[in-house]
């Protein structure tokens, strides 16, 4: 008999003010006996609406009728059959907004709580079983995937399961693209998304990091080399900023520069060779996700007052309800319809104040959201030693300005088909290259369309 409690199985959390001064996973995880009291509240539904809200299609009900048994270990070889990350996407996916927005138990009560399901099955495999992956036989075609971030993993990961030969080319020094310099180890701890990548290498995916494709080496040079198809995922890592006036000070920081520090160079350890200022009071600007993990980064460095400024309502805050959860219950605070205008710097040149005014919304702009308008003569300035811009990124110029016939669009974005073929013939991309910022599952479905177009290209030309 299902379960119908009307709320979900509460997930474990670290107390506030113990995680506020370290960067350990603040989500505990469910036990055993949770995921399977959890995994009753499904109802089975013959029409499964969750499974239309997954960009990598997981066969949700069927693994989530796997733990209400027990058999966890056959709960994963299910998830596994679609996604390559689940310990990933357990973690960082935006549930809430796809497939536990389509859960049924969410019309009168809370949505199963199919993200910490995933998570806890990943997680107990990764915990109890040591069997080694089996490399297919190869099909004697090669790919290079360029930018090992979600979406090349994952394309990777599909077509190493179809026998192709597979080269990810990755710029920084360690595989994982933003699961490891953006998120923050506290949402996802790094050792979880190297194992997820060690299951890929056991499948026969090679990965050769400090490779810049498009300097080290070009989109041509890899067709030269015998690959057949290129996938671009090498994401969206060029910040924005707003150019007003002080936005050169020392103390002015792009999120990813910022976050860069903290998770992949590990600046917030006393013996770490990375510098990063450790300030008393921080503005971060922005209220998407990456602003949150900013923020909440800044607080374990010590920052006395951590201040979001937003210039829109809380209503329209594009981050998950869970990150901004968190951070309140860390101390953060949220300046709301708030929008800063000038840096003001002391005399050596360091950020002291961020010159701010009130807003309000007027009408809806082409997003649909409410225009912010500022209020006339509302100008207040914000004491601070530190701002991190945290207002979205674009994709690095240097592919598309040394690969010849692949067109972008005015953001720089690369132009392609719901399936990722760009203009240049053989060439694909997805995730954020092509979308701009997004999600991590997004960046998956993503390179799964782009895997299944590349066989089809490939096999096409036998």
């Amino acid at each position: 008999m299902a379960n119908m409690s009307l709320k979900k199985v509460e997930m474990p959390l670290l107390d506030p003010k113990q995680r506020s001064t370290n960067f350990e996973e603040v989500a505990l995880g469910y036990s055993e006996e949770m995921a399977m009291e959890e995994a009753g509240r499904c109802l089975h539904c013959p029409t499964k609406p969750c499974v239309s809200g997954c960009p990598v299609s997981v066969k949700i009900p069927q693994f989530i009728e796997k733990v209400a048994q027990g058999k966890f270990e056959e709960a994963y070889h299910i998830i596994h059959e679609t996604s390559s990350l689940p310990a990933v996407c357990g973690r960082v996916c935006p549930q809430e907004t796809q497939c536990e927005q389509k859960c049924v138990r969410g019309l009168k009560g809370e949505s199963v709580a199919i993200g910490r399901l995933e998570r806890f099955v990943a997680d107990w495999y990764r915990e109890h079983i040591d069997t080694a992956i089996q490399k297919p036989q190869s099909n004697g075609h090669k790919v290079a995937i360029v930018g090992s971030g979600p979406a090349g993993l994952t394309c990777a990961g599909d077509l190493a399961k179809e026998g192709y030969q597979v080269s990810v080319f990755e710029a920084l020094h360690v595989a994982g693209g933003v699961l490891m310099y953006g998120i923050p180890e506290f949402r996802l701890p790094k050792d979880i998304v190297q194992n997820e990548i060690e299951g890929l290498k056991q499948m026969g995916v090679d990965i050769q990091t400090n490779v810049v494709i498009g300097r080290s080496e070009s989109v041509d040079d890899l067709f030269e080399a015998g690959y057949e198809a290129v996938f671009i995922g090498s994401g969206a890592g060029l910040p924005n900023f707003m150019n007003m006036p002080g936005e050169n000070l020392n103390g002015v920081y792009s999120a990813n520069e910022f976050l860069t520090r903290c998770n992949l160079m590990k600046a917030y350890k006393e013996d770490s060779d990375t510098p990063i200022q450790r300030p008393k009071k921080a503005v971060i600007v922005g209220g998407g996700n990456v602003a949150m993990d900013a923020a909440r980064c800044a607080k374990r460095l010590g920052v006395e007052e951590v201040m979001i400024v937003y210039r829109r309502s809380m209503e329209e805050l594009p981050a998950r309800k869970e990150e901004v959860e968190h951070a309140m219950e860390e101390g953060i605070q949220f300046h709301l319809l708030t929008n800063p205008v000038r840096v003001l710097g002391d005399e050596q040149g360091w950020v002291c104040g961020v010159e701010c005014v009130e807003m309000e919304l007027g009408e809806p702009d082409e997003s649909g959201r409410r225009r912010p308008v500022e209020i006339k003569d509302s100008n207040f300035v914000l004491s601070a030693d530190c701002m991190i811009m945290a207002i979205g990124t674009s994709p690095n110029p240097l592919i598309r300005s040394t690969t010849a016939n692949l067109e972008t669009n005015r953001k720089g974005c690369i132009i392609s088909d719901e399936q990722g073929q760009t203009t240049r013939e053989g060439v694909f991309a997805g995730g954020d290259a092509v979308t701009g910022a997004a999600t991590v599952i997004l960046a998956m479905g993503a390179g799964k369309k782009a895997a299944a177009a590349i066989d089809g290209y490939i096999q096409n030309k036998k």
